[in-house]
């Protein structure tokens, strides 16, 4: 029986053709990923640990040290009296907790705790839980994924699914799993969230963009996540 249940394991591994986005980039850029003192985002997750603890309600008067929050970031996004995704979380225990002003999309600070935190789960399966609200929000970000839209009269699935592995402006165009988030994009000198990427991709199809936490951006997390699932999580992620 167990000499059985281990060929079922390994079948299912090699049917797995899922690939992150790291496997596709440049030799030169995944030694950069894989070397925290070479590491682009460095200066920011340095920020994270000192935003971490300071305040006299800062993140480490409830979570001690980041290491505590191992295992945090595999099970986003979430449904806590709504969804959150993981930045969405430090918003709300900035604002509720800390009782301090939320920070814009896309402020530094916000993502150098998000990213500090992502990477405290290096190395562990994608978790994103379950959940009739969850279930609902990845059903409609299914059919957003599958949707054709704007001027180009494109999908996420045609790119991603169809269309993986080819090239696109010079660079190849990935499976589009989400398993290094927050990245580091070197054509944006910044970490980014990956509301930020989706956004990108939305304006690369000419089509209106979502606004930031929208109900669209966020049922999009929450699919992509669960095509996600099981994947490794590599944050914060470098790419071209």
């Amino acid at each position: 029986m167990r000499a059985w249940l281990l060929l079922v394991v390994a079948l299912a591994a090699s049917a797995d053709e899922r690939r992150s986005g790291r496997d596709t980039m440049s030799p030169a850029l995944r030694v950069l990923q894989a070397d925290d003192a070479q590491h682009p985002a460095q200066l920011t997750l340095a920020l994270g640990r000192e935003l971490w603890g300071q305040g006299a309600k800062s993140c480490a008067s409830c979570h001690g040290e980041p290491e505590t929050l191992r295992g945090a970031a595999t099970r986003y996004p979430a449904w806590d009296q709504g969804l959150l995704d993981l930045p969405g979380r430090i918003q709300r225990c900035r604002v509720l907790h800390q009782q301090q002003p939320a920070w814009k999309p896309e402020a530094e600070p916000l993502l150098a705790l998000a990213a500090l935190v992502a990477q405290q789960s290096r190395g562990l399966a994608l978790q994103p839980p379950r959940g009739a609200e969850l279930d609902q929000a990845a059903a409609r970000g299914r059919q957003l994924y599958t949707t054709r839209i704007g001027a180009l009269n494109l999908s996420c699935a045609q790119c991603h699914d169809e269309r993986a592995g080819l090239r696109l402006g010079g660079s190849l165009i990935p499976q589009g799993h989400v398993d290094d988030y927050p990245v580091y994009r070197l054509e944006w000198q910044a970490l980014g969230s990956l509301q930020r990427r989706l956004r990108g991709c939305l304006a690369g199809v000419r089509a209106r963009l979502w606004d930031w936490d929208s109900a669209e951006l966020l049922a999009l997390e929450v699919y992509l996540s669960r095509r996600s699932a099981g994947m490794p999580v590599q944050a914060p992620g470098v790419r071209p």
